[in-house]
This record gives C-alpha cells, sequence and structure tokens, in this order.
C-alpha cells in the first residue's frame, strides 16, 4: 500500500487538570485556563489532534470538546466515549451536534473498557465479553444514525429502537472517523469490522507487528484492509544529548516513585486492569527495562501499566529515528503524551514534530515516485 505524507497524524492529549504520574493534582479539578492554554499550546505546536479522554468520575469529555473547539480554529479533537453509559441514538446526535459545532473537526474514540471495578462505577455489570458484543452493536447503530436518511429500526441483543431517525448528520460524510483500541480476540474482531483508526500502546515493534497483522486479517474477513489505519501512543522523553535523555527518564521515574509513596494520587482513581491491552504492556515490561533501540518501560512497570506508560528516551533526531521503525510497519498516527503535560506539548511542538513529519516526507518521496 503506498502512502503519503498528509496521512501521518500527530495527535496530544488534553486534560482539564494539570497532573500525571509525576505531578499531584492541585486545585479545581476544572481548570479553565489550564484547558484553555493546554488546547492552545497544541494548537500552536501544529499537533492535528487531541485526545480527550474518559473516566468514570472525570469531567464531562463532551463538555470540554466543545470548550477547547471554542478556544481553538484548526485543532482536531478525538473524544473517547465509552458505550453502555448513554443510548447509541443520542450519543449518535450528540457527536454529529459537536461535530457541527466544530466545523467538522471532531472524531470519537470508542472504549469498551478493560476494568470491571471502574465500568460497576458507571453501572455497568457486564462481563468483558459482554461489553465487546454490546460495542459491535452500539458501533453498528452509531453508524446508522450518521449515514441513513430515513428511520430505522434495529433489533439486537442490547438494543432496541424503532423508527429511529436523526435531523443532524455529521460535517464529516460519511461520518465521524471511528477510533478504537483493545488487543483482546474480541476486540480484534471489532476493530476490523468498524475501526477507521486502531489504536495501540507503544509495545515493542515485534508486539506491535503482531498485532498490526491480527487487525488486518480481521479487516480483510470484513473486505476493510484498505479501509483501516493505525495509531500508537507513546511519551516520548527528550534530551539535548542522549545522556540528558536518559537522565531526565530517571528522575521522571524517582518522582513517580516518590510521589506513590506519598499516596498522592490523581481523584480518577485507578481501578485494577484487566484489559489484554495493560496485561500486554506489562509483560513488554518484564522483559526489560529498555526495549528495542529505546522504547522505556520503567514507568509502566511501576504503575502496573496503567495505559499508555512507555516512553522512546533520546535527542529528538534519535526518538524520531525510533518512530520510524513504526511508521516502516504501518503506523501513520502517533499520539504523545508528555510527563510535564503542557511544558512538554510546547517542546514537541518545536523539537519533535518538525523532525517527525520531514523525516516521513523524505520516507515517502521515492515510494510516491515509484508509484509513478
Amino acid at each position: 500500500m503506498t502512502r503519503t505524507d498528509d496521512e501521518l497524524e500527530i495527535l496530544g492529549l488534553i486534560s482539564t487538570q494539570y497532573a500525571s504520574e509525576t505531578h499531584a493534582p492541585e486545585g479545581d479539578v476544572v481548570d479553565k485556563s489550564y484547558v484553555a492554554a493546554l488546547a492552545a499550546a497544541h494548537e500552536h505546536g501544529k499537533f492535528d489532534r487531541v485526545l480527550i479522554g474518559y473516566h468514570s468520575s472525570a469531567p464531562d469529555g463532551f463538555q470540554v470538546a466543545a470548550y477547547a473547539a471554542a478556544k481553538t480554529t484548526r485543532l482536531k479533537f478525538l473524544l473517547a466515549h465509552r458505550p453502555g453509559v448513554v443510548a447509541p441514538t443520542l450519543a449518535a446526535r450528540q457527536l454529529a451536534t459537536l461535530d457541527r459545532f466544530s466545523d467538522g473537526r471532531l472524531a470519537v474514540h470508542i472504549i469498551t473498557g478493560g476494568s470491571d471495578a471502574e465500568q460497576a462505577r458507571d453501572g455497568d455489570f457486564l462481563t468483558k465479553e459482554q461489553r465487546y458484543a454490546r460495542t459491535e452493536e452500539y458501533i453498528s447503530i452509531l453508524k446508522k444514525v450518521w449515514t441513513t436518511s430515513a428511520p430505522f429500526d434495529h433489533e439486537g441483543k442490547h438494543y432496541t429502537v424503532r423508527d429511529s431517525f436523526s435531523g443532524v448528520k455529521p460535517a464529516q460524510l460519511p461520518h465521524l472517523p471511528v477510533f478504537f483500541g483493545g488487543s483482546s480476540d474480541e476486540a480484534i474482531e471489532v476493530a476490523g469490522k468498524h475501526a477507521d483508526v486502531y489504536a495501540l500502546f507503544g509495545e515493542t515493534l515485534q508486539g506491535v507487528s503482531e498485532t498490526l497483522n491480527k487487525v488486518r486479517q480481521s479487516a480483510a474477513a470484513h473486505g476493510r484492509q484498505d479501509q483501516i489505519r493505525f495509531s500508537l501512543s507513546l511519551r516520548p522523553i527528550l534530551g539535548r544529548s542522549e545522556e540528558e535523555a536518559w537522565n531526565r527518564a530517571q528522575l521522571i521515574l524517582a518522582e513517580a516513585k516518590a510521589l506513590r509513596e506519598r499516596g498522592a494520587v490523581s481523584l480518577f482513581r485507578a481501578a485494577k486492569n484487566e484489559s489484554t491491552g495493560s496485561q500486554r504492556l506489562q509483560a513488554t515490561a518484564s522483559g526489560g527495562a529498555i526495549r528495542d533501540k529505546r522504547l522505556w518501560t520503567e514507568i509502566a512497570k511501576l504503575t502496573g501499566a496503567q495505559g499508555n506508560s512507555t516512553s522512546l528516551v533520546g535527542t529528538p533526531e534519535q526518538v524520531v529515528d525510533a518512530l520510524l521503525d513504526y511508521y516502516d510497519l504501518g503506523i501513520t498516527k502517533f499520539l504523545f503524551r508528555g510527563f510535564d503535560p503542557l511544558e512538554d506539548a510546547i517542546d514537541y511542538g518545536r523539537n519533535l514534530l518538525p523532525l517527525l513529519r520531514e523525516a516521513v516526507a523524505k520516507r515517502e518521496k521515492p515510494r510516491v515516485a515509484a508509484a509513478g
């Protein structure tokens, strides 16, 4: 498959409060000035899109996205959303409305949920297998609401609707981009059928390659092998020299350990994550502190791989070199999040993103020329 440079998409993450594994949350959980500053930093740094996460005790992502969209003009948004919290017909209208107000800058990241305890906080007591079956049905209904020009009926195991129709359609046609993650067999089946973008955490090159092959096979079974793209999430740690970068990594680890020893935790209480993706990250960490060229796993090991927690450590040039190895596997979207969220977003925009875009353009030039 021939790729072009415009397929490269670089994502960041915005939250409503300054916090990370090395910074205890302080102040109001909804800090409007921080949201505006973080959104502006990503837009100024020429990130393409930012993720707004979901947690059972976090501020509502729809409203965060609406506020951030009002403070920006170009930046796109990826809104994490869990099936089962609201009806899919309502969610479809909410997402379409937000896409209209943001002038077509919205995508949705469907999160099935990897923790039974976390799901229970929102009143969801389905098993993991049942949740994925519901997710498949949920996405099917979302797409019907977004694309059908006449009322429709749906009767499934988890949802039944009669004469459903939405007067509001997304600004993007045929529908919003659908991101999806999950490493279990059930997740990969749903991804192959529905995902525009399959998202995974920063594992080893071998691990990423294995997962991409599984997802491609699943997509091919649904005749979608040319319709799915891939996103990788990482925590780059940059330095002016390699030594400086690794010194910073050790400082980050020390600060994260000290924070945990003090019992300073996020207001968004962590719950045991039973997801296959988390288990894969833990397996990656158990294989050593440094994997491949410079994939650093110590924070994943410390936190029990609670989400995006592996880093590429080095100078911007060295990190780009490592990113190109993933790009060559088929990763065309990268999500970067720092341990100093605002400062790192600015640093990435200045020192990492331009180099990555330039390197990808150089990588693609002979391929495009050969394709004629």
